[in-house]
């Protein structure tokens, strides 16, 4: 059975490269989750406007219905989502049985650190704040999120997904 992976965060959390690395050793494809937004969605998020549980409607959809696809065809898929909001998460679960979340988990001043010294291409830092002030982190009743500090090297935080079991 093919298996379905969110990789989960704020933005600068590591989704991407954490992603990248660990799809070649758990024998996924992987999917970044910005490339489903739609154009509108991306117009707000680079012009500094906050994205509404409306606005993430659509793509929430569209990630659900990806990993469906690759999991009916035999495909292990990992997909870079922030999800922030458990209703968010409960969205992507419906209809999908074999989905697990990572929840890589930093410090606001950790991931601010790391999102000035990156270019993103819509999503400006001043973003951040909004993002950790709608973050709802995964509690014990979501058994199906591993969660993950990022304060070590991409080297250890995917030996530690890979560890996790997530793949049956």
């Amino acid at each position: 059975m093919a298996n379905f992976i969110i990789l989960m965060g704020v933005s600068g959390s590591g989704k991407t490269v954490i992603g990248k690395a660990l799809a070649p050793r758990i024998n996924a494809e992987f999917i970044d989750g910005d490339n489903l937004h739609s154009q509108r969605n991306v117009d707000k998020m680079a012009a500094g406007i906050p994205l509404t549980d409306a606005d993430r409607l659509d793509w929430l959809l569209l990630i659900a219905k990806v990993g469906r696809q690759h999991v009916a065809h035999g495909t292990n898929c990992i997909i870079a989502c922030s999800a922030l909001k458990k209703s968010y998460r409960n969205l992507l679960r419906t209809d999908n049985t074999t989905i697990r979340f990572v929840y890589l988990k930093g410090s606001f001043d950790l991931i601010h650190d790391r999102i000035t010294k990156r270019s993103h291409q819509y999503m400006p830092s001043t973003l951040l704040k909004s993002q950790f002030d709608t973050l709802e982190e995964p509690l014990g009743d979501e058994q199906d999120v591993v969660t993950v500090s990022i304060d070590q090297s991409i080297p250890e935080i995917v030996e530690k997904i890979a560890k996790a079991d997530l793949i049956s």
